[in-house]
């Protein structure tokens, strides 16, 4: 007799697909609590960059692993899987289903899969060295390394994409093995959760239109002041959370390296980088049930359609 698994649900998705607002409507209709997984929500005091979800926008449903650190502290997939495996337990002691919402997918697979990781196995004087290319301007030099000892990784991180070069160097450092191979091994890992993991998607020029429209909002509602009042308070462009899309770009301006202009434009084209990266992510992903905007037309149709699957899937009974 296969023992039973515990319930888990994810809703994921390039940026500004509406993965808050489905959470929050799934939430309330299957007594179910949100997981955020987004690695710049988890700060606080970075709010307008981040598309923070308001107390408004979560309509009284219980969000967890969102304002929970100082914007100086760092934050990595080790850390978040401390958190979300502490938010689960606490979730499924109240008899509630966790869900987990956001568009990070490397954090999603590490815990859907329960994937290793281990914070203390690291060389730090490699990481180190490593950083102070990033630091002096050579990461074109980091990423040509990466090139040379895992060409398939290579392939697949963007070069501005300092952190995640740098963890496949570290690891390949560590283990001799290329990471590469490794998420292909953690590919073919079973979920110790009974799970439906929802991708949404949109129109490619429907996600753009609507990333530049976001970033045009959080201008308006004062981008470059939240990034100036961080600066003000200690927080430097070489911590994680600054290296978030928006916050990077806006520290540049007010370093004077661009104009504000400059810096708004750079944004809009490195969120729809990112977007797409995201979507290439979910595409490599197994299990995954793709949901299309376009086919559903409102939140409340998309939340029916996933509450179908759960359902099927024993994860939900009304």
């Amino acid at each position: 007799m296969t023992e039973a698994k515990d319930p888990l649900v994810v809703i994921a998705g390039p940026t500004a697909t509406g993965k808050s607002s489905a959470a929050v409507e799934l939430c309330r209709q299957i007594e179910a609590e949100v997981i955020s997984a987004d690695s710049m929500q988890v700060y606080v005091g970075l709010d307008i960059g981040s598309a923070k979800v308001t107390k408004e926008e979560m309509k009284g449903v219980p969000h967890h692993l969102i304002d929970v650190l100082p914007a100086t502290s760092d934050f990595n997939v080790y850390k978040f899987k401390q958190l979300a495996k502490a938010a689960i337990e606490d979730i499924r002691s109240r008899g509630r289903i966790p869900v987990i919402a956001g568009g990070t997918g490397f954090y999603i697979q590490a815990m859907l899969y329960d994937i290793d990781f281990s914070e203390d196995e690291n060389d730090m004087e490699y990481r180190r060295w490593l950083e102070g290319l990033a630091k002096e301007g050579k990461s074109d030099k980091l990423y040509e390394l990466l090139r040379q000892k895992d060409p398939e990784a290579a392939g697949s991180i963007h070069p501005n994409n300092i952190k995640r070069v740098i963890r496949a160097l570290e690891y390949n450092r560590l283990t001799g093995e290329r990471i590469s191979e490794h998420n292909r091994q953690m590919r073919k890992k079973r979920s110790p959760y009974n799970f439906c993991y929802f991708v949404l998607n949109d129109d490619r020029k429907q996600i753009y239109s609507d990333i530049n429209r976001r970033v045009d909002i959080m201008a308006q509602a004062g981008l470059m002041d939240e990034v100036k009042r961080l600066m003000d308070e200690g927080v430097t462009r070489e911590m994680t959370s600054m290296q978030g899309i928006g916050y990077k770009e806006m520290a540049a301006h007010l370093l004077g390296e661009c104009s504000y202009e400059e810096a708004i434009e750079q944004i809009k084209l490195d969120t729809r980088h990112f977007a797409k990266r995201q979507l290439t992510w979910f595409k490599r992903e197994k299990d995954v049930i793709w949901i299309d905007k376009r086919e559903y037309g409102t939140t409340e149709l998309i939340v029916e359609e996933m509450i179908r699957y759960l359902k099927e899937a024993g994860i939900w009974i009304s």
